[in-house]
């Protein structure tokens, strides 16, 4: 639906992907940091971890040895019931002023069949699949809204850890609308689930929504250019 509304407004991409298409390569970056002693494995459960990061105290694991993150981290990907427990940690700064900086998550078991990669049982977090996916694909600038800012530095680290090919990071203020959903996820849930007419639906904050209730495409562009 965004690749349609976006070819409304007359942008054509010239090539599309999928984070998916790297999940090998993210996979093997991962298997490089833990091998590299840039990650351990955890199986601290949420809460705690989440009070250890506000108290800025290490997880217990993280001295363990790359070849005892390598065993759990082979057994998170396996699905099984016990490997459920662990996840990936990437180990940077336990007492940094930004919170995100305090070994987060990086990869962690998910058995729900992906839509277009079947095989496998565990995925990386938006945290490290984002910089290397930017870096490899030529990525220049990436533009990304001002509730990223804390996550800039981390975005960085993965980046220079890992001795990618650094993306400039240009932040941007998000625009909100009162009163209008603008979660692709919540809207989904709207569609799948029969409460709308489709994504064209007249109270969608969508392209074809909006241009269903009359707005004109040229009017909606100048629209758009006119917010910086």
């Amino acid at each position: 639906s965004i690749l349609e509304d976006l070819g409304r407004l007359g942008v054509k991409p010239d090539v599309v992907t999928f984070t998916s298409d790297y999940f090998e390569t993210i996979r093997a970056y991962a298997l490089h940091m833990i091998k590299s002693g840039l990650a351990f494995m955890d199986d601290t459960p949420q809460d705690v971890m989440q009070k250890e990061r506000m108290d800025r105290v290490d997880s217990k694991h993280r001295n363990q040895t790359p070849e005892e993150a390598l065993e759990y981290f082979n057994l998170m990907c396996s699905g099984s019931e016990d490997g459920a427990k662990w996840c990936l940690r990437a180990k940077i700064d336990m007492q940094s002023v930004n919170g995100t900086m305090r070994d987060p998550v990086m990869y962690r078991q998910n058995t729900t069949p992906h839509h277009r990669a079947t095989k496998y049982k565990a995925y990386p977090t938006y945290d490290l699949a984002c910089p290397i996916v930017d870096s490899i694909e030529g990525v220049t600038h990436a533009l990304r809204t001002t509730e990223y800012n804390d996550r800039d530095e981390q975005y960085a680290w993965v980046q220079k850890s890992l001795g990618l090919r650094r993306t400039r990071i240009h932040a941007f203020a998000r625009m909100n609308f009162v009163n209008t959903e603008l979660s692709k996820r919540k809207l989904a849930w709207f569609v799948e689930n029969g409460h709308v007419t489709g994504w064209d639906d007249p109270r969608f904050p969508t392209v074809r929504g909006v241009v269903r209730r009359g707005i004109d495409i040229e009017a909606l562009r100048s629209f758009m250019l006119s917010q910086g």
